[in-house]
């Protein structure tokens, strides 16, 4: 329910329908909503009291963070991690997120503490946490307890799959905290996060 503005007077309103039109005249694209207010339909202009295809949650963007080494993508093992460099990787995640509308924050670190103060952010300033922590992954009960805290969903992603590596690669302090995990798929796994993140947070 939300509330209807109409002749200064302020009272509960559904939304029945919202559509776009165009002025002949100015050929400029229109919001124009019919709500249901106090009984009778009434179209309410303009758009800026109402906007629902304003990106959700505009204020606060899905944090989408990388550990050590990442920075290194390209050039660091490419058999296993890819031939997309940490840049290349941002561009696609930021497009997918477009699509969804959603905003993301991408950051990168190889230092343990300033992960964990970015998780710390996030508790207040974001809607969701997407995370790779790289080798901390299997090492940081601090990022863990930071996660915990944040009290927000987070996705935690791998490019490469952990469980065909070496077998101190195959426990995850991440997981502990993670709605879900995707790895294995490579930079892809950054948008199938996105995806589930867009689910988790409608």
């Amino acid at each position: 329910m939300l509330a209807g503005v109409c002749a200064g007077r302020t009272a509960p309103a559904f939304i029945l329908e919202s559509f776009r039109f165009s002025s002949n005249r100015e050929k400029t694209p229109l919001r124009y909503f019919v709500v249901l207010l106090i009984g009778k339909p009434v179209p309410i202009f303009p758009e800026a009291l109402w906007d629902i295809s304003r990106p959700r949650d505009m204020a606060k963007p899905v944090f989408v963070l990388n550990g050590p080494n990442l920075n290194m993508l390209g050039q660091r093992e490419p058999e296993v991690y890819g031939r997309e460099t940490l840049d290349d990787v941002r561009k696609r995640v930021e497009a997918r997120a477009a699509t969804l509308g959603l905003t993301v924050d991408f950051r990168q670190s190889n230092t343990e503490g300033e992960i964990i103060g970015w998780i710390q952010e996030a508790r207040g300033g974001a809607s969701g946490i997407v995370l790779n922590a790289g080798s901390l992954t299997h090492s940081s009960i601090g990022i863990l307890d930071a996660l915990n805290a944040a009290e927000l969903p987070v996705i935690e992603v791998h490019l490469s799959n952990i469980f065909r590596r070496e077998d101190f690669r195959h426990r995850s302090y991440v997981s502990l905290a993670a709605k879900g995990v995707i790895c294995g798929l490579g930079a892809q796994g950054y948008e199938l996060a996105l995806d589930a993140m867009a689910n988790l947070t409608a």
